[in-house]
């Protein structure tokens, strides 16, 4: 249980260390786009009321909630579950990724209502028009971590 919770409140404190320096120290929400590397890495601001890609988005209240409940949920069953098998420190640590930017992302919609959506990756001519943010890079480990370990060697 240390492992998934050190691992969590690293993941949640360097995103939202990320989302401070996007919002306040660049000012991404007035300046729109900063090239950092175009056009595999610029910063591009969205905000994101729904899912990945914005897939059920809203601006109503109702949605928020039920976004913010569910990041809740899912973190709760994932810790749950990673205890109950006793699984092994690689999906401790997956485990910990996914529910640190699970987390990450609720506080978003807790006090902006909406997640900090700022990185943004294209290439060969392609252009992506989404963004997404440090935390979806942890759940997306995360998750893959997860499947990838979760039939490792189980702790005593």
């Amino acid at each position: 249980m240390r492992v998934i919770l050190i691992t969590a409140l690293l993941a949640f404190a360097i995103d939202q260390g990320s989302k401070y320096h996007a919002l306040y120290v660049l000012d991404l929400n007035q300046v729109g786009l900063v090239q950092i590397w175009p056009p595999y890495l610029v910063y591009q601001m969205a905000w994101n009321t729904g899912v990945n890609f914005g897939l059920f988005g809203s601006d109503g209240a109702t949605m928020r909630w039920v976004l913010v409940a569910l990041g809740l949920l899912i973190s709760a069953w994932v810790v749950a579950w990673v205890r109950k098998e006793r699984l092994g420190l690689m999906a401790q640590i997956s485990a910990g990724l996914l529910v640190g930017g699970a987390l990450g992302n609720v506080a978003d919609r807790v006090y902006y209502g909406a997640v900090v959506d700022f990185l943004n990756m294209s290439c060969c001519g392609i252009m992506n028009p989404y963004s997404f943010n440090v935390a979806d890079i942890f759940v997306f480990t995360g998750a893959i971590g997860l499947v990838l370990f979760s039939s490792s060697k189980k702790t005593p």
